[in-house]
């Protein structure tokens, strides 16, 4: 048995190889920067948290003491305005900190790419962190990945929104680019099988799957998986990557900042040159096709395990009740129903909002707001849910952030979207003798004049659908409790 840190527990890598290595009968501790976010994991009762952050240079000496090896799965793309030099400090420190305890082994997943040619500020970066993280005395391992394909990573969703809301498109010269896909299966079975390799220097393991092919290919291939008809693709010198992350802003959940370095790096070959490392680790990496058709499959089934956007960008998430709060000017829509309803089905009801289900009244009201804010470079609806009954602290849903939940009581969502000022959305159940009572309450601080204006001219609207939505919420919540429906799923990967 090993005792392992795996930072980024929160993360989509992280949150799938905690339950791995356990499975393998490892001791396992998750660094986190928000403790609560790991509350409703299955497995949260078999690790230990602790509390840290990579930009934090005395919180990682008390996460790493007592640790053999430590998996280092965090990086700032997209949630920093210089990704760069966050992700510098953070392996810096980490580094430092690994060498002060005698830690004996960090294992690092980066990017493909070769060291000696001229890469983009994302793959560049990833490379840089892989030698900081080196130039102490910890040996490292540095595992390589390019296209990680896998329910809810990043690339699968560039591809699969690119690939079904375009039936055609004219597209940059990047889609012909060499790239070596890999399952997320595969890449948690290296992950997990490097602890059993042997490990005394540093040494870089490049992980592919056994297919070589172009972003024009993957998506043809994730075409026919999916039942769609052949893509009309025809390459154009004139797309700047800078136009390509707007389109790709537009069409796909990803925000701009995150798909501009995606990009870039989708500029160059990525295939693996020394794979011998890997084929002693797994000896059938599944095919590109196969790694399709189990991502899409979680999604029918409804058991996506992480996305990539339900690590949050900030480390401490603002709540209505904060001291900032108390002095500002709050807006409030507070809505009150009385049911018969048990707490646990008015939960229930709540915990469906968004996704397929959307919000309960004026679905299209809901959805014009969607298009508004990406109109004005927000994300929209577009990021969806996980899952379609469960939450979980820090997740995305639609342009939300689950910011607090606490079954069968409460249910606080961040609003994420585009606002002249910062709005909450809060739901309170409190089950008494012989009724339930649903608070309801929409809080919106706003910023400067056009924060109130905003706030003013949406009231007619507030009216309209707050009312309503906490009525059906109660509603719903009585029909299941009248057929005695409950839910299940479970943690596959895929």
């Amino acid at each position: 048995m090993t005792r392992v840190l795996v930072t980024g527990a929160t993360g989509y890598i992280g949150g799938r190889l905690v339950p791995q290595l356990l499975e393998a009968g490892h001791d396992v501790r998750c660094m986190t920067r928000v403790s609560s976010r790991l509350d409703l994991d299955p497995w949260r009762d078999q690790v230990e948290v602790v509390q840290g952050d990579v930009l934090d240079r005395d919180s990682l000496e008390k996460a790493l003491d007592g640790c053999d090896v430590a998996y280092y799965l965090v990086h700032s793309m997209g949630s920093a305005a210089d990704f760069e030099e966050a992700d510098r400090t953070g392996a810096r420190n980490f580094q430092s900190a690994a060498d002060a305890v005698g830690l004996g082994r960090i294992i690092y997943l980066g990017g493909l790419g070769e060291d000696d040619t001229e890469l983009s500020s994302h793959l560049d970066s990833r490379h840089e962190v892989g030698r900081l993280l080196a130039a102490g005395t910890t040996p490292v391992t540095e595992v390589r990945a390019a296209v990680i394909i896998g329910s809810g990573s990043v690339s699968f969703e560039m591809l699969r929104y690119l690939t079904e809301v375009l039936p055609a498109m004219t597209t940059p010269k990047w889609v012909r680019s060499s790239c070596q896909p890999i399952a997320i299966r595969d890449v948690l079975r290296i992950l997990l099988a490097l602890l059993e390799r042997p490990a005394s220097e540093d040494q870089v393991v490049e992980i592919g799957g056994p297919d070589v092919l172009s972003y024009q290919d993957m998506m043809q291939t994730y075409a026919e998986v999916a039942g769609l008809r052949k893509r009309l693709i025809v390459p154009v010198p004139v797309l700047s990557p800078g136009l390509s992350s707007l389109w790709i802003g537009l069409v796909t959940p990803l925000p701009t900042g995150v798909a501009r370095p995606l990009v870039d790096s989708l500029k160059h070959d990525v295939v693996v040159k020394d794979g011998r490392v890997m084929a002693e680790l797994v000896a059938d990496p599944l095919t590109f096709r196969e790694s399709v058709e189990l991502a899409l499959a979680r999604y029918v089934d409804g058991e996506v395990v992480t996305r990539w956007s339900d690590a949050g960008s900030s480390p401490a998430l603002p709540i209505p009740s904060d001291p900032e709060w108390a002095g500002g000017s709050v807006k409030i829509d507070r809505q009150e129903v009385a049911t018969t309803a048990s707490a646990e089905d008015v939960f229930w009801a709540v915990s469906r909002i968004g996704g397929e289900v959307g919000y309960y009244t004026f679905n299209w009201a809901w959805a014009v707001r969607g298009w508004l804010d990406l109109l004005f470079g927000g994300i929209g609806l577009r990021r969806g849910r996980r899952h379609p009954e469960r939450l979980h602290e820090g997740e995305s849903l639609d342009f939300w952030r689950v910011n607090v939940i606490d079954p069968p009581n409460r249910l606080l969502l961040l609003a994420e979207m585009k606002l002249p000022g910062q709005a909450f959305l809060e739901w309170v159940i409190d089950e008494g003798d012989e009724t339930t009572t649903l608070v309801q309450t929409a809080y919106f601080a706003p910023r400067g004049l056009l924060g109130r204006m905003y706030w003013y001219a949406l009231l007619p609207f507030h009216m309209a659908i707050f009312g309503p939505m906490a009525r059906k919420i109660v509603e719903a919540a009585r029909t299941r409790n009248k057929a005695g429906l409950s839910s299940a799923g479970d943690g596959t990967i895929g």
